[in-house]
């Protein structure tokens, strides 16, 4: 299986003078664990869950602090063509538990350590009674 295959539907983005407030409030309301940074189109950085509690535990104000300040810039990144298999070494290797995927130099999602999980399992065939949002039969 490929990356382009794994990884979750379209992925919501944020600019880099976006707050923090506004992008957990994003996050959140798409149940998302990262989000790319975007610019004329293009990857410029990613934001994460990790990113923003960090930030609010170490006391920033949410609503004054933008993601420019604690964006990872110009991340690490998949091809849609890369195996899942290779995605999942690299994720490993490097402990990341998001990867945007990038093709000609626009996002066109991002790879999550559970899109890893439920291609190298086989889904639901694989997961028994659990289904992909948690939630037992």
């Amino acid at each position: 299986m490929l990356v382009r295959e794994a990884m979750g539907g379209p992925v919501d983005s944020c600019s880099a003078d976006t707050t923090i407030s506004q992008v957990a409030k994003k996050m959140a309301g798409e149940d998302h664990g990262a989000m790319p940074v975007i610019q004329d189109g293009l990857l410029i950085g990613i934001i994460t869950e990790r990113d923003v509690l960090k930030s609010v535990g170490l006391g920033n104000n949410p609503e004054l602090t933008l993601v420019k300040e604690l964006m990872t810039p110009d991340p690490d990144y998949l091809e849609p063509e890369v195996s899942i298999e290779d995605a999942a070494d690299w994720m490993l290797a490097a402990g990341y538990r998001h990867l945007p995927v990038v093709e000609d130099g626009h996002i066109l999602g991002i790879l999550s350590v559970k899109d890893v999980l439920w291609a190298l399992t086989g889904g639901i065939e694989g997961a028994g009674a659990w289904s992909r949002n948690g939630n037992t039969d």
